[in-house]
């Protein structure tokens, strides 16, 4: 039965791979449709909350797309299930938060420009 472990451990880290910042090129695709989900349910409760919940839910697919990587890779290394430990979770979390810094920091010094036809102007 290990490689069932073995495939689920590669489903499960390839799913991480896409919902993580590892895989820019399919944010368009999963994690931004996902975020805004996200964000429509927040604003059925909270309207005035759909673009710091469309945030929030975009950094937390990032956030499981790392945990999920995580997961992943250590049960196929294994082949057996792998518990996910708080301390794990916290260190992708601060990961995450990390890459959320940097890409704001990108932007801020205009070394990115994501959508410069929605940018205000200066």
């Amino acid at each position: 039965m290990r490689w069932k472990h073995k495939f689920r451990g590669g489903l499960v880290g390839f799913i991480g791979f896409l919902l993580s910042p590892l895989s820019w090129w399919n944010d368009l695709f999963v994690n931004v449709p996902l975020a805004l989900a996200f964000a429509w349910l927040v604003s059925l409760a909270w309207p005035a909350g759909f673009g710091a919940s469309f945030v929030l839910g975009y950094w937390l697919t990032n956030v499981l797309g790392f945990v999920l990587m995580h997961q992943g890779a250590k049960e196929f290394v294994a082949g057996e299930p792998q518990i996910y430990s708080r301390r794990e979770l916290v260190k992708d979390a601060l990961i995450s938060l990390a890459y959320t810094l940097l890409i704001v920091v990108l932007i801020r010094s205009e070394i990115l420009k994501p959508l410069p036809d929605y940018l205000p102007a200066k």
